[in-house]
């Protein structure tokens, strides 16, 4: 079967079937921020060092596999989807994802409505920006909700997996207008945060993962 295919004029790789056998990975960054991303979104970020730096939660082993990474829910009406396929897997209309030097475009298609997504990391900025095109191709108008989500890493990759007493006295969250303020660690000893933001005024947020799923729920849910 076949998964995607080279565009040497665009220097891309072109994926045009989510369900590749393993996570098709793509690596973005500079020179002290860098992410990893698959064809579907999974994948994490990390600061200088992938172990010690973690910034977002990545579960190797997860089941399903490629599970966890930077989501974008839509809900239009009963249906919720991914641009990425994953990791609602609801079937869309078209999907793409095109790796390239530097950034990682996802494109999907579900009801007439056009979701791209671009992902990359700016030179010299430890950062990873994430832009969002929706495209409404049908003549009607759509009444929808776009919900952005990933989930915090706790700096370091190991202890990120351990006694969860710890963890939860080790995180802490705080909400300024469109800005959500991940920070570690404790008070007297914190010399570092990770923020997620975006560039327009927000409905509403979730920082607990339970309230945003639902109780026994996952990230298809």
């Amino acid at each position: 079967m076949q998964y995607g295919f080279f565009d040497d004029t665009r220097r891309e790789y072109v994926i045009t079937n989510p369900r590749t056998p393993w996570p098709w990975i793509n690596y973005l960054g500079t020179e002290d921020f860098f992410s990893l991303i698959s064809n579907t979104a999974g994948g994490y970020s990390f600061y200088k060092d992938a172990k010690f730096r973690r910034l977002t939660r990545y579960r190797y082993n997860n089941v399903p596999m490629d599970s966890g990474g930077r989501y974008f829910y839509i809900r239009e009406g009963e249906t919720i989807w991914n641009p990425g396929w994953k990791p609602c897997k609801t079937e869309l209309e078209y999907y793409e994802c095109r790796h390239g030097m530097g950034y990682t475009r996802i494109t999907g298609l579900k009801n007439n409505l056009e979701a791209e997504l671009l992902f990359f990391v700016p030179l010299q900025t430890r950062a990873e920006v994430q832009k969002v095109t929706l495209r409404n191709n049908s003549n009607e108008t759509k009444r929808l909700q776009l919900f952005s989500f990933l989930e915090w890493a706790l700096w370091n990759a190991a202890t990120d997996m351990e006694n969860f007493q710890r963890n939860f006295s080790t995180g802490e969250v705080e909400v300024e207008g469109s800005v959500i303020y991940h920070k570690t660690e404790y008070r007297e000893r914190r010399n570092h945060y990770a923020f997620y933001s975006v560039n327009q005024p927000i409905d509403g947020f979730d920082t607990d993962r339970e309230s945003f799923f639902g109780l026994y729920n996952g990230f298809e849910e």
